[in-house]
């Protein structure tokens, strides 16, 4: 299965060894993971002003994404679809790299529940939804 997984996601992945670290981890193993520059670009950004690591720290893991990850360029969408441009970039990278799901913990994304045919999910309904798969 094809899955982006938000940066709120790979955030709490990286930062704690929870739930978030786990699907990770599991994703990595059992599925292909999509991401694109966008979502590295913030979670670099993210690293270094919210979470005061060192910019090097934050390259060493942006590299270590991309080595897992497939980056794509994400598609222009017809029109905006959420509040946060910053999230329609999210549903953009999710359609260019032909995902099946997003897992975020964006509300304003889960609010969606789909888009295009791509389920958006919490990591909790993620492991509900890949057990009935």
């Amino acid at each position: 299965m094809k899955i982006v997984l938000d940066t709120n996601v790979l955030i709490a992945a990286l930062i704690a060894r929870g739930v978030c670290h786990q699907l990770l981890e599991h994703c990595i193993s059992h599925h292909e993971l999509v991401t694109s520059e966008f979502i590295l670009n913030e979670v670099r950004d993210k690293l270094v002003e919210k979470f005061k690591h060192t910019s090097e720290t934050a390259d060493e893991v942006v590299r270590l994404l991309r080595s897992q990850l497939e980056v794509v360029l994400p598609v222009a969408l017809d029109a905006p679809v959420c509040r946060d441009a910053d999230d329609d970039n999210i549903l953009a990278t999710a359609v260019a790299g032909n995902c099946e799901c997003i897992v975020t913990g964006d509300k304003d994304l889960l609010i969606l529940k789909q888009f295009k045919g791509i389920s958006i999910l919490s990591p909790s309904e993620f492991q509900s939804y890949e057990s009935t798969e």
